[in-house]
C-alpha cells in the first residue's frame, strides 16, 4: 500500500461482545489495509466497562440503549475505553502485522460534544467532528483505532471542560459522515436486523428502518445503530450491520457476499 491514501475510508464499528478468542475482525482489518482499503476503526467496550463498574460496587444503568454516566462512571468509561480496550486492540493489530495507532475522540478535537440529556449525565451529543487528525493518519498509512470519548471544547471556545461518554454506534456514524466514507459497517453479536418473526432482513430502506424503530421491533442497542446509519447515509456510500461472530464476515461483506442487513 502506498503512503498516500486515495480510497474513501471504510469506517468499521466493533463491539467488545464480538471480539472472542476465535474472532477474525482484526485479521480482516489488516487484510483490508493490505488490499488498499482505508479502514478506520471505532470500538466499544461495554462489557469491560460493566465489569469495572461492578468491581467498584456500581450497577450499570441504561436508558434507551444509552449508559447513564455520572462522574464516577465517566472516570471508568474514559479509563477503560481510551486505555485498556484501545491499547489492547492496537497491540493485537500490531501483532497481526497491521500499522495501527490508537486515538480517542478527544485527541485533536475529533469528536466535540455537549450534554445530550441531563437524565443521562455525561453522555454527549456530538455537535462537531474534526476529521483532519484521522485523515492525516490515513494519509501516512496508519489504521486509526478510535475510542468513543469526546471533548466539550467546541470551535473557538470552551463549551465545557468536561469529557463525554459517546455511544460508539453514534460516534462511528458521525465520523463516517465527516470523512465522506465509502462504507459504514457495524459488527454486532446478532445476525443482523430482525423482523417481527425474528428473521434477518437483508435490505432495509430508510422508511422501513424508521418503522422498525417506531414499532419497537428494533430495540435496545439496535436503535442507535439504525439511527446512525440513517443519519450517515446522505454522505456515506453504504451502511451495513453484520454478524461479527461469523468468521470473516467483514471480508465477505467487502467481497459483495450477502451478509447481515444493508440499510439504504
Amino acid at each position: 500500500m502506498s503512503d498516500s491514501v486515495t480510497q474513501r475510508p471504510t469506517v468499521v464499528k466493533i463491539g467488545g461482545s464480538t471480539l472472542g478468542s476465535g474472532d477474525t475482525t482484526l485479521e480482516d482489518v489488516v487484510a483490508m489495509q493490505k488490499q488498499g482499503y482505508a479502514p478506520v476503526i471505532v470500538h466499544g467496550g461495554g462489557k469491560v466497562i460493566n465489569q469495572w463498574m461492578e468491581r467498584s460496587g456500581a450497577a450499570p444503568n441504561f436508558v434507551r440503549g444509552m449508559r447513564v454516566t455520572d462522574q464516577p462512571t465517566l472516570d471508568i468509561v474514559v479509563a477503560v475505553l481510551t486505555g485498556l480496550v484501545n491499547k489492547q486492540l492496537v497491540t493485537s493489530m500490531l501483532a497481526l502485522g497491521g500499522k495501527a495507532i490508537g486515538l480517542s475522540g478527544v485527541d485533536g478535537g475529533i469528536l466535540q460534544a455537549t450534554t445530550l440529556d441531563p437524565e443521562l449525565g455525561y453522555v454527549g451529543k456530538i455537535v462537531a467532528v474534526n476529521p483532519v487528525p484521522v485523515q492525516e493518519m490515513l494519509s501516512t498509512g496508519w489504521i486509526p483505532i478510535i475510542a468513543p470519548v469526546a471533548t466539550g471544547y467546541i470551535g473557538e471556545g470552551v463549551e465545557s471542560e468536561s469529557l463525554y461518554n459517546i455511544n460508539g454506534d453514534v460516534a462511528a456514524g458521525e465520523l463516517a459522515a465527516a470523512l465522506d466514507a465509502e462504507r459504514l459497517i457495524y459488527l454486532t453479536d446478532v445476525e443482523g436486523v430482525m423482523d417481527a418473526s425474528k428473521r434477518t432482513i437483508p435490505r432495509l430502506l430508510p422508511e422501513q428502518a424508521r418503522a422498525l424503530i417506531e414499532s419497537k421491533i428494533a430495540a435496545g442497542g439496535m436503535i442507535p445503530k439504525l439511527e446512525a446509519c440513517l443519519n450517515a447515509l446522505p454522505k456515506v456510500g453504504s451502511a451495513q450491520i453484520l454478524d461479527g461472530r461469523r468468521a470473516h464476515s467483514l471480508m465477505e461483506c467487502l467481497d459483495g457476499k450477502v451478509n447481515g442487513t444493508r440499510v439504504g
